[in-house]
């Protein structure tokens, strides 16, 4: 079998469609596998704030119309930047293991949040982030900060910026753990819906493909990041609007936190639900559900464009 292997373009998603495919040459060493990178809409107005760019799947469409025009086999997203609702045509073929999902701050004097002075400038160009960094600290002056982790970085070394705020997977990833200055835990800053964790999506009816992805899922994150998804699918969420989800595994039982904030961070819907596996959709959509009746829904509407 030969397969094309699509991803974005940049170093840190080259690196993951490269571990994607390492796990399926340890399964089949006689398997041929292609690597192609791709520009998305996300990656070509890197300047451009999220919300300016009006839709949602700004960093998995092309590579998404790529499989569907068979153009390549299987593509390797973030699952984090995967809608909730995939076109037709396509599935979630695998979710293999998951990686940490919180958030880190990384500042260039080494303090934590709670130690930054008054005012400090805190570099994200997420919704979610920025208003649970507001709820944790109105002080706080959050500026918009795109491009790619090493950009990022390199940025966080500036005077305009105390500090800023990246995905832990990612640095994981690129080999950076130790520019960590702090991990945030999820009661604090809960992660956007799928951190962490990698997506490997297909064509619905290429059964072969889908036989051999089926062999790197990994049924705990499959679970957790289900849960989250279905969460923020209820909710109708996307790039603009401050929802994190965390679902954990512990004793057989699955364990799911949902938050929504306003932009602002002065107003927090917050809940938990846990439950059986084999349930994960349905709890959260339950807590979704929960949300929007304590208010969320007046919060989530003042967010859409």
């Amino acid at each position: 079998m030969r397969l094309v292997v699509g991803s974005r373009e940049s170093r840190l998603a080259r690196l993951q469609a490269e571990r994607v495919m390492g796990r399926l040459k340890a399964l089949d060493p006689k398997l041929e596998l292609e690597w192609r990178g791709l520009s998305t809409t996300g990656d070509r107005y890197k300047e451009t704030p999220f919300a300016a760019l009006g839709e949602r799947g700004i960093f998995v469409k092309e590579l998404q119309r790529a499989l569907l025009a068979g153009e390549v086999d299987v593509a390797v997203h973030s699952l984090k930047d995967l809608p909730s609702t995939l076109p037709a045509g396509l599935v979630l073929a695998a979710v293999p293991e998951r990686e940490d999902p919180r958030d880190v701050l990384v500042s260039r004097r080494g303090l934590r949040l709670r130690d930054l002075p008054a005012g400090a400038r805190l570099g994200t160009s997420s919704a979610r982030r920025a208003a649970f960094l507001k709820a944790l600290r109105p002080d706080f002056d959050v500026i918009p900060l795109r491009g790619n982790v090493d950009t990022r970085l390199r940025k966080a070394l500036t005077e305009d910026y105390d500090g800023i705020i990246l995905a832990a997977a990612g640095l994981g990833r690129l080999g950076l753990a130790g520019q960590v200055t702090e991990y945030i835990p999820p009661a604090i800053m809960p992660p956007a819906p799928g951190q962490g964790a990698l997506a490997v999506e297909a064509r619905a009816d290429a059964a072969a493909v889908l036989d051999l992805l089926r062999r790197i899922d990994d049924p705990a994150a499959r679970a957790a990041t289900a849960a989250e998804r279905a969460f923020m699918r209820v909710l109708g969420g996307g790039c603009t609007a401050a929802v994190g989800a965390y679902g954990r595994i512990a004793d057989g039982r699955l364990s799911l936190l949902g938050a929504v904030a306003a932009p602002d961070g002065r107003r927090v819907f917050r809940d938990e639900v846990s439950g059986d596996l084999s349930a994960a959709e349905e709890l959260g959509e339950d807590l979704a559900h929960r949300l929007l009746a304590a208010g969320a829904e007046q919060v989530l509407a003042e967010a859409r464009p």
